[in-house]
């Protein structure tokens, strides 16, 4: 037997309950019903955090991924600009102008080379980890 109560929701709330129930093909009331059992259930708090330690973890997993990549890209940026320093000579006065033109030139080209990889959803810290992880065996049967 079932008692009948008379409960009030605002009407957002209604309107994704009514949702929920037309999707699962459920009346409201069974929906309403699920949602109280869950929530009143001895073991709901021990189910609540676990899904929120699940969250967590993987928020956790993409923070170390974030750090990593950030860090690889600062240091492949230093290793650039030292080697870059380190190895290239000043220029005369004269050869600037056309130093200047090139430069320019080239960095286009690496713009749009850029643009293509990404739209591509080619990721050159995704390649890194490959390159790293694969041992001088496999470089030799490529």
């Amino acid at each position: 037997m079932r008692n009948r109560m008379n409960v009030y929701f605002p009407p957002e709330l209604l309107k994704q309950i009514s949702e929920l129930a037309d999707r699962k093909n459920l009346s409201r009331s069974a929906i309403v019903e699920a949602a109280v059992t869950s929530f009143l259930s001895p073991d709901g708090a021990d189910r609540r955090e676990a899904a929120l330690a699940r969250r967590l973890d993987r928020l956790s997993r993409q923070m170390q991924r974030l750090e990593r990549d950030v860090g690889l890209t600062a240091e492949t940026l230093a290793l650039f600009v030292r080697f870059w320093l380190t190895i290239t000579p000043p220029l005369p006065n004269d050869a600037q102008a056309a130093a200047q033109i090139k430069g320019r030139e080239r960095f286009e080209g690496f713009v749009e080379t850029l643009g293509r990889r990404l739209q591509k959803g080619q990721s050159f810290l995704r390649e890194i980890p490959e390159d790293i992880f694969r041992g001088p065996s496999d470089d030799a049967s490529s």
